[in-house]
């Protein structure tokens, strides 16, 4: 398993058919309830990422051991991706009890820096109408073969040159982001630099030829924020690196299918108040995936640390609530855990232990949100 930080219109109108269909959200026999409430058609479902090279059963049983039956999966296929491919994804992890809930369009090249897909898309290159038709063609798939959500990113450069290891509670390993260590770095040449308004140009074509097709297909589409949100990386404008520009996003075409993920992290490095950024984006139908971390910020967009669930600036039980008192029914993803030592004979346990906290914090807030 990968632990490394690394259908069509019915699912418009219901939202989570998707989903286990057994799934109820409340007691229906009339009798006291026992026990903690679980996952249900109109609650958020805890999810964890799979790689499309690691769906072995191992990997599947850890997962389902620590709670989870939802999967996101941001390694996955190339595009054009065809209903065959995402039906095979879908019953392998049937077989492990496992329901895939949301793919990511491949965003990265080897350097981990441009959008691997699309990027005359990204950048208005020629050969732009090419990619995104790969993309409809993708979105199309996934509608067929009745997977709800396509997420996707629009960094022309993403700012991962600011991040440094830091050491937190006990040693643990955390990331900081600092714009002090990256803010003179040059265009990379096969970037180029190009204007918050030419990346609003462009996307603006791009999503004006690929949410009517979402909407067809019965598909959400989910943009991710500029994480980390400095205004400007390697000399490129950061269009979702500011509330603002989330607000803009989704009205450039009005649709459920034009949503966001939120991101309760990314919102606080913003400097904003993740349960309003929620409330505003939730009322409208505009989230579509969810990112559930903490941080801690220095200055806004420019400087913080990510930490334990636990520790930070965000009140994540307010958070859960929130999307609790949404009815939000589609997945929340408790990303990005500290690094935690292993054991030596087995390195890789201390990455499945930092996930295993991160989702037992995460069903604790969500247990705790719903009985409240």
């Amino acid at each position: 398993m990968n632990f490394t930080l690394s259908r069509r219109r019915i699912v418009q109108a219901v939202g989570a058919t998707t989903f286990l269909p057994s799934l109820t959200s409340s007691n229906t026999t009339g009798a006291p309830a026992l026990g903690m409430r679980s996952e249900g058609l109109d609650t958020p479902k805890l999810c964890i990422d799979i790689s499309v090279g690691d769906l072995s059963e191992d990997a599947m049983r850890r997962v389902k051991q620590i709670g989870i039956d939802y999967i996101y999966m941001a390694d996955s296929p190339p595009i054009p991706w065809d209903e065959d491919t995402i039906r095979s994804l879908m019953e392998r992890l049937k077989s492990g009890g496992l329901t895939l809930g949301n793919m990511m369009i491949p965003w990265m090249t080897p350097s981990r820096t441009a959008n691997g897909s699309f990027p005359n898309a990204i950048f208005g290159r020629p050969g732009r109408d090419e990619e995104i038709e790969k993309v409809r063609q993708s979105i199309r798939a996934a509608g067929r073969a009745g997977l709800p959500v396509v997420e996707y990113n629009w960094y022309a450069h993403r700012a991962t040159d600011g991040y440094a290891r830091e050491p937190g509670r006990g040693g643990a390993r955390l990331t900081s982001f600092d714009y002090d260590r990256m803010k003179d770095l040059p265009p990379l040449p096969e970037e180029g630099a190009h204007s918050l308004e030419e990346m609003w140009s462009n996307i603006t074509y791009f999503l004006k030829a690929v949410v009517p097709v979402a909407e067809e297909s019965g598909v959400r589409l989910a943009l991710h924020p500029n994480d980390p949100p400095p205004p400007f990386s390697r000399g490129s404008g950061q269009i979702m690196g500011s509330l603002e520009g989330w607000k803009h996003l989704i009205e450039v075409v009005p649709s459920t299918s034009n949503g966001i993920t939120f991101d309760c992290g990314v919102t606080r490095e913003l400097g904003e108040d993740p349960v309003e950024v929620c409330r505003y984006f939730g009322t409208r139908g505009r989230i579509n995936q969810v990112h559930f971390r903490n941080v801690r910020t220095q200055v806004p967009r420019l400087k913080y640390t990510e930490v334990f669930p636990d520790q930070g600036e965000v009140n994540m039980l307010a958070v859960m609530k929130e999307l609790v008192r949404q009815k939000y029914p589609r997945m929340v993803f408790p990303e990005h855990p500290s690094g935690l030592d292993g054991y030596r004979d087995e390195p890789r346990s201390g990455a499945y232990a930092s996930w295993a906290y991160n989702v037992a914090y995460a069903r604790a807030m969500l247990q705790a949100a719903m009985e409240s």
